[in-house]
């Protein structure tokens, strides 16, 4: 019996009494319970709910102050009605966090892929911009098409002056071979 630690000394250290009274376990697929925690954000969110929850309270106080069959269930202050929309309160307020929380969730992956494309893009933008400067750069140290045609026309003219030059002196070096010597 020394093992046994005394009455006093349980209620003294915190915990050690929940060890052998555990609770069953409970498995919830969280995804599932989230897509159920989404629904029940939208429905609750939309004017039909508000519709169908007013016909809903107008009947329900209609017929506890005329008195269906002599009925009255629930007589005012409606103290039933209240605890029915305490409980709905009390479950949808969670609900509807839940719901929050993975639009949040949702919504921060998608912002971390939104940054991480517009950085993929503003980088592609600056290498595209450094190359479309360096080709203007070698563009720039290039001959352009019309500094080359009147490159060639102005050879082209030399050549011709040369040319009919050279005809001209050839022509003048053929007469006077043709001539007869004056000596």
């Amino acid at each position: 019996m020394a093992d046994r630690p005394s009455r006093v000394d349980r209620l003294n250290t915190p915990g050690r009494g929940w060890q052998k009274m555990s609770l069953p376990k409970v498995s919830v697929d969280s995804d599932s319970f989230g897509r159920l925690a989404e629904w029940v954000a939208r429905v609750m969110g939309t004017a039909r709910f508000l519709l169908w929850m007013t016909v809903f309270v107008i009947v329900w106080i209609t017929l506890n102050v005329v008195g269906l069959f002599g009925a009255k269930w629930d007589p005012y202050p409606f103290i039933l009605l209240n605890l029915a929309f305490s409980t709905q309160a009390s479950y949808a307020a969670p609900l509807i966090l839940l719901a929050q929380n993975r639009q949040d969730a949702r919504d921060r992956i998608s912002l971390e892929e939104d940054r991480r494309a517009a950085a993929q893009s503003r980088a592609d933008m600056e290498f595209l911009a450094r190359e479309i400067a360096s080709l203007r750069m070698n563009v720039g140290e290039l001959a352009t098409r019309d500094y080359i045609r009147a490159t060639l026309r102005n050879e082209l003219r030399d050549l011709l002056a040369e040319l009919s030059r050279m005809d001209a002196d050839e022509h003048d070096d053929a007469m006077r071979r043709d001539l007869p010597d004056p000596r």
